[in-house]
């Protein structure tokens, strides 16, 4: 319901007695009937701004012909007042370039106040300074008029004025007419953070390591040469094999597979390998037999992966040709056919590539198991993040850490050494979950500038904008944004009707209360046993009158959150619960 006051009336009728602005005289008549109405009668924080249209009626034969008035909204707060843009009204004998109030015709006029949102306008009132202009009399020049009494200022009170700083600021307070009290806050409450996300970490507690070796043999054969089964290759498979013993979180597994190269008949080189597989996994046993490894054995026929990846690897001029033939046709025979049709190509596969595919391969496959989250946390927790690497200290941040302090100080770490961007846009978002969104918006934007383009940093970006104010920054970000970021950006705007049909939980409350749909917002968080949800349900019960349950929510919020109370007595939404004589 709209607040109605009058507002230019009663300044004037006491001006009457007190001043000599003589051409307010007659202006006295009718003065019940000067309405001032103020949309909304609440004030709420938008976008950043607190905004209201505020509509001054006139009734007929009131206005004086030769009368100036200036309006100017001023948010008055405790220790302070910041004024807005003064709206003009003069008679119809004035000869000004200002908004004309007819004497015969009165009128309605609507001043749209608006005023970048300061902290300190939570426990605030809306008002209005009036200044006069008379062409005879004290108020010749703009004249400042107790808008609650119609005095103009005494001597020592345009001392005070003149003066300047806070004690003419709390003069002016108390000359101006109060219009609306205090500014609703709830869109601030959005939280932003909740809806944040990180980007995923590649850690794996158990990294796979393949190493090889290969014995090869002669065309056609399946004979193990001293020379083949010498190689410095094979020293080295079997050193590994030693050294990952010695390793008690590896697990090896060892394993020979036998193959032929594919230039001969398919059945006789199935055979060819299965025997390269048996003398190979002999040669491998003699090999490792002080080591106490066992192996797997199997035979894979013709070798035509090994093909493929030999070829693509070589400097052969047509390797692309022969890569071509090896993906048109199924059918091994055809591929064969097909190659040695290319003479030229295939005389250089005979020299080049073929030899390396009579084989039998001795595969170690070994399991490395890291480091356990204990350990882990015990590095961080002793000052030594430089023994873990990139993906472990991300991994830690992410999932294992609770401390939102101890995560970013790991994230900053892994940041500025790795010059990593995901850790960037996770330290953001610890950030934000802190409270220090400037920071968190940096630390994204230098993700950004990194090279990380994903749909989590968008939408963190867009996020990490709102959270800053940066509405119309955030909207950048909308057209690639997922639904709950775009209804986040919605009510941002005001828009909290389509924001509310989106959103969960907490944001969905925050959202339904701004569109006053109470019940829904009741619903949203009724599994939510936070502070800040006890808190929003005290407001709700306020809203719909209910006091009783407003107290006891309040109360349940503050022993969760103590630093509540002071927020709950500067809150408009519990003003009704505060004026019932509640205390803590």
């Amino acid at each position: 319901m709209k607040n109605v006051f009058r507002l230019m009336a009663i300044a004037v009728a006491a001006s009457l007695a007190l001043t000599s602005c003589n051409c307010f005289k007659k202006m006295a008549k009718n003065q019940d009937e000067v309405k001032v109405t103020c949309t909304p009668d609440v004030l709420a924080l938008n976008n950043g701004m607190v905004e209201a249209d505020v509509t001054v009626s006139f009734p007929v034969e009131y206005y004086n012909p030769k009368a100036v008035l200036k309006v100017t909204p001023v948010m008055v707060f405790e220790g302070g007042m910041v004024e807005g843009a003064a709206k003009y009204f003069q008679g119809s004998k004035v000869d000004e370039n200002y908004t004309v109030v007819d004497k015969s015709t009165g009128g309605e006029y609507t001043l749209h106040v608006e005023f970048p949102y300061d902290a300190r306008m939570a426990q605030s009132e809306l008002k209005a300074l009036i200044e006069v202009k008379c062409p005879k009399g004290k108020c010749k020049e703009m004249t400042l008029v107790n808008a609650n009494t119609g005095a103009i200022p005494t001597k020592d009170e345009l001392a005070i004025l003149a003066a300047g700083g806070a004690e003419a600021e709390a003069l002016k307070a108390e000359f101006a007419y109060p219009i609306a009290k205090g500014v609703n806050t709830l869109q601030a409450e959005l939280n932003y953070a909740d809806a944040m996300a990180n980007t995923a970490n590649n850690y794996k507690n158990v990294t796979t390591v393949v190493t090889k070796a290969d014995i090869l043999y002669a065309i056609n054969s399946s004979n193990v040469t001293k020379k083949a089964s010498n190689t410095e290759d094979l020293k080295a498979f079997k050193e590994n094999v030693v050294a990952q013993q010695s390793n008690d979180r590896a697990s090896q597994k060892l394993y020979v597979h036998g193959y032929a190269s594919p230039d001969g008949p398919e059945k006789f080189n199935d055979k060819l390998s299965s025997a390269r597989s048996k003398s190979g996994h002999k040669a491998a046993e003699k090999l490792l037999k002080d080591t106490g490894m066992g192996l797997d054995v199997a035979s894979y026929g013709e070798d035509w992966e090994g093909f493929k990846e030999l070829v693509a690897a070589s400097d052969i001029e047509d390797k692309d040709l022969i890569l071509q033939v090896l993906s048109r046709y199924d059918s091994s025979t055809q591929r064969e056919s097909e190659i040695k049709n290319m003479s030229a190509v295939f005389t250089e596969l005979k020299k080049e590539i073929l030899p390396k595919l009579r084989r039998a391969q001795l595969i170690n496959s070994t399991d490395i198991k890291g480091k356990t989250d204990d350990e882990m946390a015990a590095l961080i927790n002793s000052g030594r993040l430089d023994e873990l690497t990139n993906e472990e200290l991300l991994y830690m941040a992410e999932s294992v850490l609770e401390d939102n302090k101890a995560k970013a100080a790991v994230l900053e770490y892994t940041a500025k050494k790795f010059n990593d961007a995901r850790a960037y846009n996770n330290l953001g978002v610890v950030l934000a979950q802190m409270g220090d969104n400037a920071q968190a918006l940096a630390a994204m934007e230098k993700a950004a500038q990194l090279g990380l383009n994903n749909n989590e940093l968008n939408n963190n970006l867009a996020l990490a904008n709102l959270a800053n104010g940066n509405v119309n920054k955030a909207q950048q970000y909308a057209s690639a944004a997922d639904a709950e970021t775009k209804s986040l950006i919605a009510a941002a705007q005001g828009s909290y009707s389509s924001a509310a049909t989106t959103l969960e939980g907490y944001n969905a409350a925050i959202a339904s209360t701004m569109n006053n749909d109470l019940a829904a917002a009741k619903k949203a968080i009724a599994s939510d046993s936070s502070a800040k949800a006890d808190y929003l349900r005290a407001v709700i019960a306020s809203k719909e009158g209910d006091l009783e349950t407003a107290k006891a929510q309040l109360k349940s919020a503050v022993a969760k959150d103590a630093s509540l109370a002071a927020k709950a007595t500067k809150d408009v939404n519990l003003a009704n619960l505060f004026a019932s004589g509640f205390k803590f």
